[in-house]
């Protein structure tokens, strides 16, 4: 059985249109899921009561912006979560860096660690509302519970 070029060409467009469409749906789900985690609306919710953060940002807006899933500081388990969510405001804008754990009996999660690194240098403890200024970046790569 013979199939001609055309077809073969079609078929291979066929396939790339649904494959994209597959990862771009894939890739929005698990934003969703990420959004609509208790440890992602936590933090989020530490941020925006803190109003010295929400200063520095210029926020409100405050805008939240997708994790990038491809981060290996992004890290979610049973028990324990640790992501980096970007963040920006109208002055603005910098990294959430969150670690949450989950208590095995009411599988309930608790916010471990809040910091906001803005671009600018600045650091905010939101879990003990200090503020630094820091000449090294934020010890990114601990993923200590």
């Amino acid at each position: 059985m013979r199939i001609s070029t055309s077809k073969l060409q079609q078929m291979a467009i066929y396939t790339t249109v649904l494959t994209g469409a597959g990862c771009g749906t894939m890739y929005y789900l698990m934003q969703k899921n990420f959004s609509r985690s208790d440890y992602h609306s936590l933090a989020l919710e530490k941020l925006k009561a803190n109003q010295s953060a929400m200063d520095c940002l210029g926020a409100p807006p405050l805008k939240i912006h997708n994790i990038h899933l491809s981060d290996r500081y992004n890290r979610v388990e049973p028990y324990a979560a640790q992501i980096k969510i970007p963040v920006t405001g109208s002055k603005d804008g910098g990294y959430l860096y969150t670690t949450s754990v989950r208590d095995p009996e009411t599988l309930g999660w608790r916010l471990k660690q809040a910091v906001l690194q803005l671009r600018e240098g600045q650091r905010i403890d939101l879990l003990t509302s200090t503020s630094t200024d820091v000449k090294e970046g934020l010890d990114t790569g601990n993923w200590s519970l």
